[in-house]
């Protein structure tokens, strides 16, 4: 009852190589050009607790070159690195301030979800304890590719949960966060990274469920055939198959049984723009 409105950001628009194999057209019409991808993330006005900024994509220390984007990202996943499609750009844009966002809700800590919490210093950052760790402690040589330590070098206020009994339609859920008096919440759905989480959003008529990376395709969900890069991509950076493939199904299960969920994940711009 505390929202008052939500905004569908896209992030950092992103162009892989091999466009075809991402759904982006057949070989005979794109051959090896690039493809398609988004960084959706959501803004929510509250009436207490300010901005609440569901994942940030990339930042204003990413593309002035000071977190260390490795030339193999750029290369093959080919950001665009716009100034303007930062949250930040687009916050102000709105006639907002750094200070007016007072909350980051993170799916996970991935370099192209985390980049820009730098531009909200301030902001107290809310995610699964199983994410935390595992950024913090990088063990994994896919962790120590997929987490940038510059993007919280600045010393977050950091919020760490873990599932304690509470439940969201059947599901472990972490439905109140700190010093938010909004419906917004955790997910967990785990696989993707150790501690991967969907982020749940009561908007009124109809609850937002972002999923993050826990699919990159709308028919993962939806049904049908999943482009062979996307599926590809899936396989290569999970940290835990078994945990992903259950989370999908979930979130399946989730789509198919409420009528009032709109479920979508953070890179497919099919899904993004049935949001503008």
């Amino acid at each position: 009852m505390t929202i008052r409105a939500v905004h569908h950001l896209n992030c950092a628009t992103m162009c892989p190589v091999a466009g075809f194999l991402l759904g982006s057209g057949t070989w005979s019409e794109v051959g090896f050009g690039r493809g398609h991808m988004v960084a959706h993330c959501v803004l929510v006005e509250t009436e207490r607790d300010g901005l609440v900024l569901i994942d940030t994509g990339l930042g204003m220390d990413d593309i002035d070159g000071r977190t260390g984007l490795s030339a193999s990202f750029k290369r093959l996943v080919g950001p665009t690195l716009d100034p303007a499609e930062t949250a930040l750009a687009q916050i102000q844009a709105l006639g907002y301030s750094v200070a007016d966002v007072r909350h980051l809700v993170i799916t996970h800590l991935d370099l192209d979800h985390a980049g820009g919490m730098p531009d909200f210093p301030n902001a107290k950052v809310h995610l699964h304890s199983r994410e935390h760790a595992a950024a913090m402690t990088r063990t994994h040589y896919k962790e120590r590719e997929r987490y940038l330590k510059a993007h919280w070098a600045h010393g977050p206020k950091w919020e760490v949960y873990t599932e304690s009994g509470d439940t969201w339609r059947g599901l472990p859920a972490v439905t109140r966060l700190r010093g938010l008096d909004a419906d917004i919440g955790l997910l967990p759905m785990h696989g993707h990274t150790r501690g991967h989480s969907a982020v749940i959003v009561d908007a009124g008529p109809h609850w937002l469920v972002h999923a993050g990376d826990a699919y990159f395709h709308h028919r993962s969900i939806e049904g049908g055939s999943v482009p062979f890069g996307f599926a590809a991509f899936e396989r290569a950076t999970q940290m835990d198959s078994a945990a992903r493939r259950a989370s999908v199904a979930a979130l399946r299960q989730l789509r198919t049984s409420y009528e009032d969920i709109k479920l979508f994940c953070a890179h497919d711009p099919h899904e993004y723009g049935r949001f503008l």
